[in-house]
C-alpha cells in the first residue's frame, strides 16, 4: 500500500466545513497561478513530480478513506484525482466569469452552472442554507455574548 503520508496521524473521513473552504496555509503556494507538470515520454512516476505543490492531497486522501479507500492510499491515486479537482474547479471558475458580472465569480453564477444537475445543486443549496444557519447561530451567539 502507499505508505508516503507524511504525517501517520487519524484521518478524518469528512474534513470538509460547511462554510467557504480554504487549504491550510502550510499547503498553499505563495503565488496564485498553478505550474504545469513538464511529463517526459517514458517519465513514469518519477517525470514531473514536485514540480507543483499539491494543494488538496491531505482532504482528497482522508475523502478516499472515507469512501472506501485504503488509509494511504496510493500517491498516483491521489494526484489523479487532485488533478481532475482543479480542472474542474478551472473549468467552472471559467464557465461564471462568462456568464456573470465580468472579472467577480458570485454564488449566483455558479448555481446557475449547475443547475440542471439535480445532485450538485442540491448539495450547494444544502451548504448555501447550512452556512446561512451557521451566519445566524454565531451572530445570535456574540449578541448573547457580548451585548448588543
Amino acid at each position: 500500500m502507499g505508505k508516503d503520508m507524511k504525517e501517520d496521524r487519524f484521518c478524518d473521513p469528512f474534513p470538509f466545513d460547511f462554510g467557504l473552504y480554504l487549504p491550510d496555509t502550510e499547503t498553499r503556494t505563495e503565488s496564485s497561478e498553478f505550474e504545469e507538470e513538464n511529463e517526459e515520454i517514458g517519465g513514469g512516476a518519477e517525470g514531473g513530480q514536485g514540480k507543483r505543490k499539491r494543494l488538496f492531497s491531505k482532504e482528497l486522501r482522508c475523502m478516499m478513506y472515507g469512501f472506501g479507500d485504503d488509509q494511504n492510499p496510493y500517491t498516483e491515486s491521489v494526484d489523479i484525482l487532485e488533478d481532475l479537482v482543479i480542472e474542474f474547479i478551472t473549468e467552472m471558475t471559467h464557465k461564471a466569469m462568462s456568464i456573470g458580472r465580468q472579472g467577480r465569480v458570485q454564488v449566483e453564477d455558479i448555481v446557475f452552472l449547475i443547475r440542471k444537475d439535480p445532485r450538485k445543486f442540491a448539495r450547494v443549496k444544502d451548504l448555501l442554507t447550512m452556512n446561512e444557519e451557521l451566519k445566524r447561530a454565531r451572530k445570535a451567539f456574540d449578541e448573547a455574548n457580548y451585548g448588543s
